[in-house]
């Protein structure tokens, strides 16, 4: 490929080292019983990498976003589909239609689905989801947990009460325990004994469920996962709580963008300080003159500039308004010119965003 048909900025995934983090996750769960729905939505369902979780024995193609499963559909991917956002009354006919099995907390939505799985001549699998203190999505009541439940299980010939799950970590910055997990087991065994059978699914969070597994301390009824970032980049399992990921590849996204000018600038802005263009009135430390790079990218793109991470040593990253990042390169290992690529890890939060923002190519490699 000839530079001029080179765009940047771009996002370049190593499905090598993509398949290796998913075998490692698969292997794992499943020395303990555990299945594996593998989430897209933090690279934004890049088809190339859906077919990876597919392949590698994953039991569900997972999004909370239909048109990603839907692309992964138009691809040719043959999986199960979980969608793991309670559908939205607009969208009941397509999470009939292209899902398998979807999260719930609402009774509505549940007589909505039925209603329509019945319409098309389908029997759409539930899984119905308790709070257990993360406060997002979920039955706080556990009456009401029970009673929906059961509404399934005896009155909607539509549905298939597949089993129980939580979220945790993902709002409330609730730390996922055996002691969660246990209580999460507890609610299973109250419906399994309603309905008077075992349910196939206890489904025991996402990511940060998967410490427990690492350290073998996942109570042995919980049985699926719903795991997203701890495969795409298993950088916040390392970072944030201090977990030995040696095992998985950390850098299987790369984000690289052009330098666009090159210019020695004061470090702290010159004149009255108001808001920048996203309304905040920044902090600027006056280190005299200093090199500075910029690059055709911003906050539109990466949405949180300080949670990007040059690979080369001596790069700061100082600042970002919508289309161009800023950093200063004073003290940086090699000499750059204009044009040169500037190479970046990613965390969860910027890998949702980059390779979500139309102005940034993905390449597959």
């Amino acid at each position: 490929m000839s530079n001029s048909e080179v765009r940047y900025p771009m996002v370049e995934l190593d499905l090598k080292k993509f398949r290796n983090n998913i075998d490692q996750a698969v292997f794992r769960c499943g020395k303990l019983g555990i299945g594996l729905a593998g989430v897209i939505k933090g690279f934004t369902g890049i088809p190339e990498g859906a077919k990876q979780f597919a392949e590698a024995g994953c039991d569900y193609i997972a999004s909370s976003r239909l048109e990603q499963i839907q692309g992964c559909i138009d691809y040719g991917i043959k999986a199960s589909y979980m969608l793991i956002r309670v559908p939205m009354l607009s969208e009941i006919e397509e999470a009939v239609r292209i899902t398998d099995i979807s999260l719930n907390s609402e009774v509505e939505v549940l007589k909505a689905l039925n209603k329509e799985a019945l319409k098309q001549g389908k029997v759409h699998k539930v899984v119905i989801m308790i709070d257990l203190g993360d406060l997002r999505e979920g039955f706080w009541d556990k009456k009401e947990f029970l009673d929906a439940a059961l509404m399934v299980e005896n009155e909607c010939d539509g549905l298939y009460l597949a089993g129980v799950g939580t979220n945790l970590g993902c709002y409330g910055s609730i730390l996922a325990t055996p002691e969660k997990m246990n209580e999460l087991i507890a609610d299973a065994e109250m419906v399994e004994k309603a309905i008077g059978r075992t349910l196939d699914i206890i489904s025991g969070g996402a990511t940060t469920s998967f410490p427990m597994v690492l350290n073998n301390t996942m109570p042995k009824r919980i049985n699926n996962l719903r795991m997203g970032e701890g495969i795409i980049l298993a950088k916040d399992l390392k970072d944030l709580l201090g977990l030995d990921m040696s095992f998985m590849y950390q850098d299987a996204f790369t984000l690289k963008a052009q330098i666009i000018e090159l210019k020695d600038k004061p470090s702290y802005p010159v004149g009255q300080l108001s808001f920048d263009a996203f309304g905040n009135i920044g902090t600027y430390e006056d280190r005299g003159i200093r090199k500075r790079a910029l690059l055709g990218m911003g906050k539109v793109d990466i949405a949180y500039p300080d949670m990007i991470y040059p690979r080369d040593k001596g790069i700061e990253v100082i600042g970002s308004s919508s289309d161009h990042l800023i950093l200063d390169v004073e003290d940086a290992e090699r000499e750059f010119k204009v044009g040169d690529i500037v190479e970046f890890d990613l965390c969860y939060a910027t890998n949702v965003f980059v390779t979500n923002s139309p102005n940034v190519r993905i390449v597959c490699k």
